[in-house]
């Protein structure tokens, strides 16, 4: 099979390469997938550059827990009817040394999530890591049906999908960006309100926008850089949670009295740390907005897999808005 793959830590363009690989085969409980769409995430480019000095878990690593395609061949123990099924990928890569940059992947059954038919294949390589973390940030603590919620960081991957997902489950909806590009994706995926962080006062605007009442929910991609924004946007009892860091060593400080009299609570989501449950509602509710049509995610930049090159350094670079695809095959 044609793959993408590195076999050391380093730049893109120093290490990946794309070349021939073993047709991996099913185990027991496995399928394999012929991939149509790989999507890469900021977690696939963290481990080819060893963030935080995170070395190799593999000699040679396939990279890419999400994508979309075809079930081809099942192993042992896997009913004969998910033969030609369309799914969605996600974990693909998580312990172990193959993810979905290859034209086939193997994993286990669970993982490979029925497509509904009106979905396409790129936007089945859009869920995985981003739909998932959203979900767990905006569901952890309750419905959020007729709750105010604000998304830190609304035009990246994660804070788009949530706020796709909040719209469907009838939450109202604030977003931050920081350039005219994020805002046309933020409203384009439903929120009510935009506020650019680099030219208005977000709290000030929340509060305008509420009554008063200031928000139930934030989600957030900077926590510590954004606490005391997000204290002056809560509501009483309000949940923050965050999910990301680019600063291995970033502390977080908050003023103590003013978080305890606000009861607020403070919620950190790391991908692979959910709880299996968690994960299990989040796959079958994301599935259902998808099927729903209200899964509209904003992809910004698609490129074959010989230009895989390319995707990740785009990624890294911060520069695109919206998913970035790897097209494997057809």
């Amino acid at each position: 099979m044609l793959a993408a793959y590195y076999d050391r830590q380093g730049t893109a363009g120093d290490v990946l390469v794309v070349g021939e690989l073993a047709d991996p085969e099913p185990g027991f409980g496995e399928v394999r997938v012929r991939v149509a769409i790989s999507g890469v995430n900021p977690t696939d480019i963290k481990a080819r550059t060893g963030f935080a000095g995170a070395p190799m878990a593999f000699p040679r690593i396939v990279p890419h827990h999400d994508g979309a395609g075809t079930i081809d061949k099942i192993g042992p123990g896997v009913p004969e009817a998910r033969l030609g099924e369309r799914v969605w990928l996600y974990r693909a890569q998580y312990g172990r040394p193959y993810g979905t940059a290859a034209e086939f992947v193997v994993l286990p059954s669970s993982l490979a999530v029925p497509l509904p038919d009106n979905t396409s294949f790129e936007t089945g390589a859009c869920l995985g890591v981003a739909a998932i973390t959203a979900h767990r940030c905006l569901f952890a603590d309750g419905d959020v049906r007729g709750r105010r919620v604000l998304v830190q960081g609304g035009g990246g991957a994660v804070g788009t999908a949530s706020i796709l997902l909040a719209k469907w489950a009838g939450a109202w909806v604030a977003a931050t960006v920081s350039r005219p590009e994020q805002e046309k994706v933020a409203l384009d995926a439903g929120a009510d309100l935009i506020i650019n962080r680099h030219s208005e006062h977000v709290a000030a605007a929340i509060r305008n926008a509420t009554g008063d009442a200031g928000v139930d929910r934030i989600v957030d991609v900077d926590l510590a850089n954004n606490v005391d924004v997000d204290i002056a946007c809560l509501a009483p009892g309000g949940v923050v949670t965050a999910y990301a860091t680019e600063d291995p060593t970033a502390k977080l400080t908050m003023p103590f009295r003013t978080a305890m009299f606000g009861s607020y609570v403070f919620r950190f989501v790391f991908f692979t740390t959910i709880p299996d449950a968690a994960f299990q509602l989040a796959v079958k509710e994301v599935t259902a907005c998808v099927a729903a049509g209200r899964y509209r995610p904003h992809i910004g930049l698609e490129v074959p897999m010989q230009h895989i090159a390319q995707a990740h350094a785009a990624q890294e670079s911060g520069k695109i808005v919206g998913k970035i695809l790897v097209r494997v095959g057809d």
